[in-house]
């Protein structure tokens, strides 16, 4: 996919909603060979995709080895809006709590107290620092099941359309 297209995917109205929702499903090859598919905070400044994870987590070390990465971001409406966004992980290691990671959780609801509690446990969880896992899209699609499907089902569109006109 040339970036002009994944731009054009991506700025749309739809999946420009769906990237600044909280959660996303980042999936990625294990070390054991296994896929591995989990709910994840995340952050788009615009161009990049960034989640945060401490240092020990053990996906980093699978990302080290093979870096390539599926998000998906969805609505639990029907029809459902979903953007799948593949790409390659770049990790960078910081020494103190990424403004992403603080900024992705501001949607919370908490009250003020609240959210001075939670940031100082999670400054002092994260004390050594965080790793701020960058993605940058790669290929995208937006599916919203009226201007656009699932391929296997466009095919079918397809086919069954041409069945009609014979």
């Amino acid at each position: 996919m040339r970036p002009n297209e994944i731009t054009e995917v991506l700025n749309r109205p739809i999946s420009q909603e769906l990237l600044a929702r909280d959660v996303t499903r980042l999936a990625y090859v294990a070390k054991d060979g296994t896929p591995r598919n989990i709910p994840i905070i995340f952050a788009w400044n615009g161009s990049e995709i960034v989640v945060c994870t401490p240092k020990n987590a053990p996906k980093l070390q699978a990302l080290r080895e093979n870096p390539m990465v599926a998000l998906t971001m969805d609505t639990e409406s029907h029809p459902p809006m979903i953007l799948l966004i593949r790409g390659r992980a770049e990790l960078d290691f910081v020494d103190d709590i990424p403004d992403e990671y603080l900024q992705t959780t501001s949607t919370y609801e908490m009250t003020p107290e609240q959210r001075v509690e939670w940031e100082a446990e999670v400054r002092s969880l994260y004390h050594e620092g965080m790793v701020r896992i960058v993605v940058t899209p790669t290929w995208a699609k937006l599916i919203d099941f009226e201007t656009t499907m699932p391929s296997a089902v466009e095919e079918l569109v397809r086919r069954r359309d041409e069945r009609r006109r014979a």
